[in-house]
């Protein structure tokens, strides 16, 4: 399993974990050591505006604010108003904000080099692992983008690879929180302490960067290594910090730091003014902001407070001392109160899809598989027929499912893509609910109905690597969040209607992801589980169902195809997609081909797209959700309310 996998497969799991503390699970809140109020370094300009005021109250408090590799949806929210961008990602697209353009093909600031590598350079082999070119090493030469065409170097001479250079262009004349000149620099200096070995986090990318330079104040230039073709290149700008600052202070002891940690300086609409520990955290008006000539950030005074209790927040923004409810907040509970409130024009209250996928993973493979099946030692292999796992899908009710759960706000999903996501394959096969098509593929596939008696388990009749007599009687875990146990409840029942008997085990988070070979759900030991997968980027990644995350011994355990689903078909269009730019032209169509490999296996069930859910005063502006953006405040400069909404 490759690092960037795994550090998908940690960030999924963290954003896991956090909707399962939103959805009733158990979560701690983060120790805050006190702190000394400090102030901002900067006296903003006076103004003969009247101060204006905003209370954006979050579910927790972060325990720091430190910027690189910070784990905290709350911290990134709050860090949205000191840094804005560098580049936003909405609609499932990217967006420049301190950037001039975005860097791409069409207008140069990306280009693919043919590169001639030798014995000892260093390169991106043909796995996506970054090795020291030596003979037998097998890679890809340039214009080579899958497995078919790979070759094994002799080492008896040069060798051609492709090689990806990105350039950034900065605006020009942007500051600092402090009025100092934010440079190419400061990006540069972001780069080298994240690839400092006493700053932690993922080595992905920097183990696959050839040089990451300043060509001038306001460019910088990404060199990949020979070999790696990043689709998401527009990502490989670091967000600059202040060399200035922190420079003289060793990488190690950054993190800690009150200047880095407590209140690090940006450019950005606000500058943090004081953080009173258990209680909230102040910014001010930023006078140096780059778009301050045209009046943002509208606020000039912006407070977070911390209000983990849903009640308590929707009473205290009816009571105007919150004026904006963040996701964070566990307000699913709330929902049909704040729909209601809505409707009376007492606040406005929005829903998005996240891009986190709750499914219901088939045991196909399960690891005592891996040496080999041996009857009536091994678990019958209930899903090893895909037509069994369509059987499963259409006998479940997802729409009720939503409905019930979701409150009818989220999407029944046909593959792991969204259907607002422009590179959705709209035409895949799609399963609704229909007992009657489910039990007859059933039949099919040999789970008979002996006794005529659709109440009680079917039975296996010649199905491969099943005794005959089997009952379809299987196990269901997941975790006993409140949503949890209402999809399970309902899914239970659904598949009850199809002769499938199911038992459900309610188990602790920890115990549920424990690390394989021990672990059920990474150490493959399960029939039917229910967990979520989140995508970091503007479209979830194929490689989730790829054979190469097959967690087993060989890669520690670690990997995201939980389900052992192997299709080589699916890893060639996946690897297509890997081996391509967002912007070449196969990169789209092999995505949607992926898309359709999927929805005909069905490795797992895609059940929903978990929800997010703010509430805003009634007279609130410009505030908005958006399913990829990566935090609800990435516009929080133009917020607005009252009667100067829209000037």
């Amino acid at each position: 399993m490759s690092l960037r996998q795994a550090t998908l497969l940690f960030f999924s799991l963290l954003v896991l974990v956090i909707f399962l503390a939103a959805c009733g699970g158990t979560t701690s809140t983060p120790t805050v050591t006190p702190i000394q109020t400090t102030t901002v370094l900067v006296t903003p300009t006076p103004t003969a505006v009247p101060a204006r005021p905003l209370t954006i109250c979050m579910g927790q408090e972060p325990a720091s604010l430190f910027p690189i590799n910070n784990s905290s949806t709350v911290a990134r929210a709050i860090l949205a108003a000191v840094y804005e961008g560098p580049i936003d990602t909405n609609s499932y697209g990217y967006q420049p904000v301190i950037l001039k353009t975005l860097p791409s093909l069409a207008n140069g600031d990306a280009q693919i080099f043919q590169q001639s590598v030798y014995v000892g350079d260093e390169v991106v082999d043909a796995t996506d692992t970054p090795v020291t070119l030596a003979v037998g090493v097998k890679v890809r030469p340039a214009g080579c983008r899958n497995d078919s065409c790979a070759v094994k170097y002799d080492g008896k001479s040069a060798i051609k690879m492709d090689q990806v250079q990105v350039t950034f262009r900065l605006l020009p004349g942007l500051t600092w929180s402090d009025g100092l000149p934010l440079t190419a620099e400061d990006s540069v200096y972001a780069y080298d302490l994240a690839n400092d070995p006493k700053i932690a986090g993922s080595r992905y990318m920097l183990e696959r960067t050839k040089s990451y330079e300043a060509a001038d104040d306001v460019t910088v230039q990404w060199w990949g290594k020979p070999g790696f073709i990043d689709t998401t290149y527009l990502e490989n700008f670091w967000a600059p910090l202040p060399k200035h600052l922190w420079d003289q202070t060793p990488a190690g002891e950054l993190p800690a730091s009150p200047a880095a940690s407590q209140t690090p300086i940006g450019w950005g609409p606000y500058a943090i003014q004081e953080w009173v520990p258990g209680d909230h955290i102040t910014l001010t008006k930023n006078p140096y902001y780059f778009r301050a000539a045209q009046g943002l950030p509208k606020y000039t005074t912006l407070t977070f407070r911390f209000v983990p209790d849903p009640g308590t927040a929707v009473s205290d923004l009816i009571a105007h001392t919150c004026d904006i409810l963040d996701p964070s907040i566990n307000l699913d509970g709330q929902v049909d109160l704040l729909q209601s409130m809505a409707a009376q024009k007492q606040l406005q209250v929005l829903f998005s899809n996240s891009p986190v996928l709750e499914q219901l993973a088939f045991g196909i493979r399960p690891a005592s598989y891996d040496n080999g099946y041996s009857a009536g030692i091994d678990r019958p292999d209930y899903f090893g027929d895909p037509h069994v796992r369509q059987a499963v899908a259409m006998c479940i009710d997802r729409q009720k499912v939503a409905d019930t759960v979701l409150k009818g706000l989220s999407q029944v999903p046909s593959t792991f893509v969204p259907a607002d996501d422009p590179l959705y394959n709209s035409i895949v096969t799609s399963y609704s609910y229909d007992v009657a098509a489910a039990n007859v593929l059933l039949q099919q596939a040999g789970w008979l109905d002996v006794d005529k008696d659709p109440s009680t388990p079917r039975q296996a009749w010649g199905v491969h690597n099943v005794p005959d007599g089997t009952r379809f009687e299987i196990n269901y875990i997941t975790t006993g969040a409140a949503q949890r146990v209402q999809v399970s409840s309902s899914v239970a029942a659904s598949l009850a209607q199809c002769g499938i008997q199911v038992k459900v085990n309610y188990l602790d988070q920890t115990v549920l992801y424990a690390a394989g070979p021990d672990g059920l759900l990474f150490g493959r030991n399960f029939d039917l589980a229910e967990f979520a997968m989140g995508s970091t980027g503007t479209e979830p990644p194929c490689d989730w169902y790829s054979s190469s995350e097959i967690p087993n011994a060989a890669n520690f355990w670690v990997g995201t195809n939980v389900s052992g689903y192997a299709n080589p078909a699916y890893d060639e269009v996946c690897t297509s997609v890997q081996q391509t730019l967002a912007d070449e032209p196969d990169h789209a169509q092999a995505y949607r081909q992926a898309q359709a490999i999927f929805s005909e296996d069905l490795p797992v069930i895609p059940l929903y797209w978990r929800v997010k859910v703010a509430a805003v005063r009634q007279d609130m502006c410009h505030f908005s959700l958006d399913p990829t953006a990566s935090n609800s405040l990435w516009n929080i400069a133009m917020f607005d309310s009252g009667a100067s909404c829209g000037q």
